[in-house]
C-alpha cells in the first residue's frame, strides 16, 4: 500500500472538497487521460486507473470516510478484504473486476459515460452512441451602458459543423460507411493476457477502423472522410440589462456540433465591460464624485446631476460639507434578471475658487467679520493654538 498516491493528490482537491468539486475535478483529469484519447499509451491507461480509483473512493460518502479514517488500509484485501472493502473480490460492487481476480479496463466506461454521453467507448459500449459536441468560449467587450440597459450583438463564431456533403458519414456522396469486420461495429478490441495475478483484460481502439466502427470505401472530399468541417457562424447574443464585468452567459445549443447525432455544445460568452469615465458601479449602485460651488454649499440650492440616461435637478441643503454623500433613487444600474434598479450615490466636494475679484474679496472678508473671525492676515488665533 506503501506505493500508492493518496487519492486526494490523484483528482487535485483538498480533504475538504465537496462532492461537487470531486465530480468536476474528475471530470476534467478524465479527459487528459482516457485510453480512448491515448491508444496505446501505457502511461495514460494507468493514470486513469488510478483516477477512477480514487473517484470510486472519494465520490462514495461511506468508503470516503473510511478512507480519511485508516488510508488506503480500509481496502487493502490483506486487511481482511470482505464486503466493506470496494476492490476485493469480483462482486458487483468492484468496478476493476472482470472475471477473477483480473482488472478489465473496459468497466471503465460505465464510469466515463456518466460524464461525457457515452461517447467515449471502451469495452462493451457501443462506437455509435452519440456524444455531445464540444463547449466553446467567448470573451468580448461592451460598454458600460451596453451592460446597464442590455443589448444585441451579433458576434462570429468559428466551429466544426456536420459536413452537409455527407451528412456527417465522412462517406463521398452516393456511398454508405460499412460496418467494420474487425470488431463488428464497436469500435474496440480487447486482448486478454495470463499472469500471475489472473486474466487481465484491456480494451483498445481497433485497429482497422481506428475506433469508429465504420469502414469508409471513399472518403467525402469536402471533409475527407472526418464527416465535420470548420464554419465560421454569425450568432446572435443577447446581452441582459445589468449584466456586469466578468460575468459569462451560457448559450445553450450553440457550441460545436455533437458526434454521431449527438447535440451540440454550448457556447460560454464572459462580458468585459469597459469603464465609465463619470461613474464607478458598485452591485447596482452608481457612485458619482462631482463639485458644487462655494455659495450653494454655503446657501444651498438645485444642482444639476448627470445619470446614466440623462440630467436630473437635485436641491442641496444649506451648510452642506465637502464629501458629503446624496442618494438619488432608482438611478442606478437595472437589476439583472429582476425588477428595479439600483441607486446613485452623489458625493459632493466643495469648489473654491482659485482668484477672486476685488469685489468678491470685500465681500468674503465682510463674511469673516460678521461669523466673528478677522479677514485674512488677521486672525487672532489659528486653529491649532486653539
Amino acid at each position: 500500500m506503501a506505493d500508492k498516491k493518496d487519492y486526494y493528490s490523484v483528482l487535485g482537491v483538498n480533504k475538504n472538497a465537496t462532492e461537487a468539486e470531486i465530480k468536476s475535478a474528475f471530470r476534467q483529469k478524465a479527459k487528459t487521460c482516457h485510453p480512448d484519447l491515448h491508444p496505446d499509451d501505457k502511461q495514460k491507461e494507468v493514470e486513469f486507473k488510478e483516477l477512477n480509483e480514487a473517484y470510486e473512493v472519494l465520490s462514495d460518502s461511506d468508503k470516503r470516510q473510511k478512507y480519511d479514517q485508516f488510508g488506503h488500509a480500509a481496502f487493502d484485501p490483506t486487511m481482511g478484504g470482505g464486503a466493506g472493502n470496494p476492490f476485493s473480490g469480483g462482486g458487483a460492487g468492484n468496478p476493476f473486476s472482470g472475471g477473477g481476480a483480473g482488472f478489465d479496463f473496459g468497466g471503465f466506461s460505465d464510469i466515463f459515460s456518466s460524464f461525457f454521453g457515452g461517447g467515449f467507448s471502451s469495452g462493451g459500449a457501443n462506437a455509435n452512441t452519440p456524444m455531445a459536441g464540444d463547449d466553446l468560449r467567448y470573451s468580448m467587450s461592451i460598454t458600460f451602458e451596453e451592460a446597464a440597459f442590455g443589448v444585441t450583438k451579433e458576434i462570429l463564431i468559428p466551429r466544426e459543423e456536420s459536413c452537409q456533403s455527407c451528412n456527417g458519414s465522412g462517406a463521398k456522396a452516393g456511398t454508405q460507411p460499412i460496418r467494420c469486420s474487425t470488431c463488428n461495429g464497436s469500435g474496440k478490441v480487447r486482448t486478454q493476457q495470463n499472469t500471475i495475478l489472473g486474466a487481465i483484460t484491456s480494451t483498445r481502439d481497433c485497429p482497422s477502423c481506428h475506433g469508429t466502427g465504420k469502414i469508409i470505401k471513399e472518403a467525402c472530399p469536402d471533409c475527407r472522410g472526418k464527416g465535420r468541417i470548420k464554419k465560421t457562424t454569425r450568432v446572435q447574443l443577447k446581452i441582459p440589462a445589468g449584466i456586469d464585468d466578468g460575468q459569462t452567459l451560457n448559450i445553450r445549443g450553440e457550441g460545436e456540433a455533437g458526434y454521431r447525432n449527438g447535440p451540440r455544445g454550448n457556447l460560454y460568452v464572459t462580458i468585459n465591460v469597459r469603464p465609465h469615465k463619470l461613474f464607478v458601479r458598485r452591485g447596482f449602485d452608481l457612485l458619482l464624485r462631482m463639485s458644487i460651488p462655494y455659495t450653494t454649499a454655503v446657501l444651498g440650492g438645485e444642482i444639476t446631476v448627470p445619470t446614466l440616461q440623462e440630467q436630473v435637478k437635485y436641491s442641496i441643503p444649506q451648510g452642506t460639507q465637502s464629501e458629503t454623500t446624496f442618494r438619488l433613487r432608482d438611478q442606478g444600474v437595472p437589476k439583472l434578471n429582476a425588477n428595479g434598479r439600483g441607486d446613485l450615490l452623489v458625493t459632493v466636494t466643495i469648489e473654491v475658487p482659485k482668484k477672486l475679484t476685488d469685489e468678491q474679496r470685500s465681500l468674503i472678508e465682510k463674511l469673516a467679520v460678521l461669523q466673528g473671525g478677522q479677514p485674512q492676515g488677521k486672525q487672532k488665533k489659528t486653529f491649532f493654538k486653539k
